[in-house]
């Protein structure tokens, strides 16, 4: 694709994220959404490949649903308040309309069906696209009107995506699948937490972010695609293979590394909000993902050499592109020490 219509596209995606964000009237916000539906659709086409019209296609019809019920929920509230505030969104059940579509343009279970297959049937880089910058302008929102949404449907939202993203990424070994279950595991500990702290739910986004593009990057640089490649990372470069390995562990929520603070402080959270059987069920749901992610961490590392013939054959092939782990180790380690200035 030209350089000039990709820029096209990412500023028109960047562009409808800062008009969602910025916008304070219903109208302006789903016009937002729409710019940035729009732009993204293109690049998942982008493949001359069935798959990635196929990819396209859900992704339109699911968008454009949630952007229905968006607007449908944002009418009817102003139908019996003569207000198109974001924030004066008061009147049952347009709030529960809006949580449902929100959930269904971010992936959360049970609204999750197409995001795995989304991001399966695309590149690397439309992928990390749709898992972290798609994931804004819904967030921004919902961070908005996150004090008048319905608090039940969150945490059943919540529960529901920490159990279905943990069971069904055991089995995968696409490692794109793998990334768009973590994404719904992740979107979960969020929902959870969405209505009891601003400052934490914020938190947990820009760790979530640092660290999928962190492990989506090095997929990229290293053409990374399935769990079979993680094997013969290190034949690449066995630096980066390691901090594969912390990237990996650091997504799993292992202390002292920096997906660990976010879910402490969210269980405690909850805990002190009298939360307890939704903070010890999320915690144990947490340790489905926590297999999987063992699981690449295991085939990264442990591994390596002395192997069958078959499985180095990356090493006969040099990398075309420079590889640098720094986003990797910024993501892991550096970040740590900041940690209580970013949330309290």
């Amino acid at each position: 694709m030209n350089p000039n219509i990709i820029f096209l596209f990412i500023s028109s995606v960047s562009l409808g994220t800062i008009i969602t964000a910025s916008s304070y009237h219903w109208f302006l916000a789903w016009v937002g959404l729409e710019v940035n539906t729009l732009a993204i659709i293109p690049m998942l086409a982008k493949q001359h490949h069935p798959r990635a019209t196929e990819a396209a296609t859900k992704y339109f019809i699911i968008q454009a649903t949630a952007s229905s019920m968006i607007l449908f929920s944002s009418i009817f509230n102003a139908w019996y308040t003569g207000m198109w505030d974001i924030t004066q969104i008061t009147v049952h059940p347009a709030p529960t309309m809006l949580t449902l579509a929100l959930a269904m343009k971010l992936g959360l279970a049970p609204l999750h069906f197409w995001l795995p297959e989304v991001t399966q049937g695309t590149d690397m880089t439309t992928a990390l696209m749709i898992t972290t910058v798609q994931k804004l302008p819904p967030m921004a929102i919902l961070l908005v009107v996150s004090h008048q949404l319905p608090n039940s449907t969150l945490l059943i939202l919540a529960i529901t995506s920490t159990l279905i993203a943990g069971w069904s990424g055991l089995n995968q070994t696409q490692l794109r699948k793998i990334m768009a279950f973590s994404s719904i595991a992740h979107l979960g500990w969020m929902a959870a937490i969405m209505t009891t702290s601003k400052k934490l739910l914020l938190f947990t986004l820009l760790t979530y972010l640092l660290m999928t593009i962190s492990l989506f990057t090095t997929m990229i640089n290293t053409t990374t695609k399935t769990t079979k490649d993680l094997g013969v990372l290190w034949t690449i470069s066995p630096a980066l293979s390691t901090m594969t390995m912390f990237t990996l562990m650091t997504l799993g929520g292992l202390p002292p590394l920096l997906g660990f603070p976010p879910k402490w402080f969210i269980l405690q959270e909850l805990t002190h909000n009298h939360l307890i059987p939704t903070a010890v069920f999320i915690a144990f749901t947490s340790l489905l993902s926590l297999l999987f992610y063992t699981r690449l961490t295991f085939i990264t590392t442990l591994t390596t050499s002395p192997n069958m013939t078959n499985s180095t054959m990356k090493w006969r092939f040099k990398p075309t592109k420079l590889i640098f782990p720094i986003p990797t180790i910024i993501t892991t380690f550096f970040v740590i020490p900041i940690t209580p200035l970013i949330y309290f």
